[in-house]
């Protein structure tokens, strides 16, 4: 294989340390159809505690389908059917007995555009511990909100108007809003499909801080078409295409050293 033109590859900038070195996910021999098309083809891979995992390559190459599987998204879709095995902890998400919204609490998700409930800021927040029964009373609650925002980075730039729609925040503050929803039901996994794509460069930029901070509590998995993002966030990364993972290591290592020359042809932008 030919050495990487290094020149046209984002230097990755996210820090390499503090992972437990604890499989958080699994997948193995993961199929996805959606009826007779074959959308994922036999993904082994490996999620680490408290690391962010980047799920990279062109578009329509499955990245998004496999995020989806890893909360059972895919369930809302009539003709999907997956198979293999994916675990948490070593249990089957898959298994007949699971509580399906149960899980979606432990792994949460945040979605490309974002989507704040129409309600206030206060109970976009509060809506979902109330239904898990996570808060008992309004003490409880309210100091649940305060800790999710804070979390978010968004606790100062709402804290007067916790009554005010949600839908009345910035694209950015929004998409914070977003994840405090999903940090305030006390996940284990927050998945990111595309977080950052509707949103400018300087609201970006405090999401990819928040991911960093979130790391310190969190296995976050992201999907993003952004190499540099890739490299910027997170520590491992996966490449797939053609519905297959092609490759998945740490994020220096393919980003600089590729064992693949697809994985080459695409970060050095021959193709994808």
């Amino acid at each position: 294989m030919g050495k990487v033109d290094t020149s046209t590859v984002p230097t990755p900038t996210a820090p390499q340390a503090e992972g437990t070195g604890r499989v958080k996910m699994s997948g193995k021999d993961v199929c996805v159809h959606y009826g007779e098309k074959q959308a994922l083809f036999d993904v082994n891979i490996d999620i680490m505690e408290k690391e962010v995992t980047s799920l990279i390559g062109p578009s329509g190459c499955g990245k998004s389908t496999f995020l989806r599987c890893l909360n059972r998204m895919n369930d809302v879709v009539d003709i999907c059917r997956v198979s293999g095995a994916i675990e948490m902890e070593g249990d089957d998400i898959y298994a007949p007995d699971v509580d399906v919204v149960h899980l979606r609490a432990r792994v949460g998700m945040v979605f490309q555009k974002p989507n704040p409930f129409p309600k206030s800021i206060y109970e976009n927040i509060a809506y979902g511990p109330k239904i898990h029964g996570i808060v008992r009373g309004k003490a409880e609650t309210d100091e649940l909100v305060e800790s999710a925002l804070r979390k978010a980075g968004l606790w100062e730039e709402v804290k007067d108007r916790l009554a005010a729609p949600g839908t009345g925040l910035s694209g950015g503050q929004q998409q914070r809003l977003c994840i405090a929803r999903a940090i305030a039901v006390q996940p284990e996994v927050i998945l990111m499909d595309e977080p950052c794509s509707a949103l400018d460069p300087i609201a970006t930029a405090k999401i990819e801080d928040l991911i960093h901070e979130l790391r310190e509590n969190y296995t976050i998995v992201i999907v993003t078409h952004s190499m540099q993002q890739a490299a910027r966030v997170s520590q491992k990364t996966a490449f797939f295409h053609l519905g297959i993972l092609v490759e998945y290591g740490e994020t220096e290592t393919i980003f600089t050293n590729p064992r693949d020359e697809k994985t080459q042809g695409y970060i050095t932008g021959r193709f994808g």
